[in-house]
């Protein structure tokens, strides 16, 4: 038996699994509980096309879209936040990498988001 902690979409999960190397055809798997399909969530604005801009605005950490902070076609400054991420209970800004105009907003407030993710761009 091997136990393994697994994240999925912000959940942990504790597995335990069971090695069968003794060549014995597997026992038959337990029927998991029925999911619950995810509710869709309207969009706070409609999205411009996805990567419309030269400069990408990423993630610095992983977490939910809390609020956009600029909209499309608005100039921002080096430093300015974009969107706002919360992450552990904290608002993390995630900044222009650099000046710019804003060319597409790529994620909607309560969308998750992974460390990298683009999030928005910048002309």
């Amino acid at each position: 038996m091997k136990n393994y902690t697994i994240t999925v979409n912000g959940n942990v999960y504790d597995v335990t699994v069971e090695e069968n190397g003794s060549g014995a055809p597997a026992a038959a798997p337990r029927a998991a509980a029925p999911v619950a399909a995810p509710k869709a969530v309207p969009a706070a604005a409609p999205k411009a096309a996805a990567g419309a801009g030269g400069i990408q605005v990423k993630a610095g950490a992983a977490g939910k879209v809390f609020k956009i902070e600029a909209n499309v076609g608005q100039s921002v400054q080096a430093g300015d936040a974009v969107v706002i991420i919360e992450a552990m209970k904290m608002e993390i800004p995630v900044v222009a990498p650099e000046a710019g105009t804003v060319a597409s907003i790529d994620v909607a407030v309560g969308d998750p988001v992974e460390s990298g993710a683009v999030l928005a761009t910048l002309n």
